[in-house]
């Protein structure tokens, strides 16, 4: 039997605080619940946090088996499936891109907010997370303000015409 995931990431405000989780099933059955949370961050970066921190899991517990990985995520799913163009958080690509090449894993895209239990337990757990950080903000405010200067050094990258230049642009 296969290794079946589901991941989701969630903030509140974009970029804002936010929260990302993944789960684990073997036979129907949930072995394991994952989730983190950020202070300052988008979206998207929550969607690939969850699949980085999926991807982590299987290659250290079940890397000789075979994983299926539900996101829904599309633009996740069909830049895995697709080789859509990467334009931001090459951060995490780059670190997605090696650490998947230590599993045997499919992509698959789910339908967000419908009928999916998994999909819908991911979605709870991401959301549960995005508020405490949501809160923990609100009794510390510093907590964002540190965050957002990590966040903002992850969108800097060098243009591809910028091969030997220090320059760079923030997305």
């Amino acid at each position: 039997m296969s290794i079946i995931i589901y991941t989701d990431g969630s903030c509140l405000g974009n970029p804002g605080p936010g929260g990302w989780a993944f789960l684990a099933m073997r036979d129907q059955k949930i072995f394991t619940e994952i989730s983190g949370k950020s202070y300052h961050t988008t979206n998207n970066r929550m969607e690939m946090i969850a699949l980085l921190e999926a991807l982590n899991f299987c290659a250290e517990n079940f890397s000789s088996e075979k994983i299926e990985i539900n996101s829904d995520s599309n633009l996740l799913i069909q830049t895995l499936n697709e080789g859509w163009k990467r334009k931001a958080n090459l951060d995490l690509w780059k670190k997605i891109d090696s650490v998947k090449l230590k599993v045997d894993a499919k992509f698959f895209w789910v339908k967000g907010h419908a009928d999916d239990k998994y999909n819908h337990r991911c979605d709870e757990l991401a959301n549960n997370e995005a508020s405490k950080a949501q809160k923990e903000i609100k009794k510390n405010p510093k907590l964002a303000d540190q965050a957002k200067v990590e966040f903002e050094k992850t969108q800097l990258t060098k243009k591809p015409d910028q091969k030997n230049s220090d320059q760079v642009s923030l997305f």
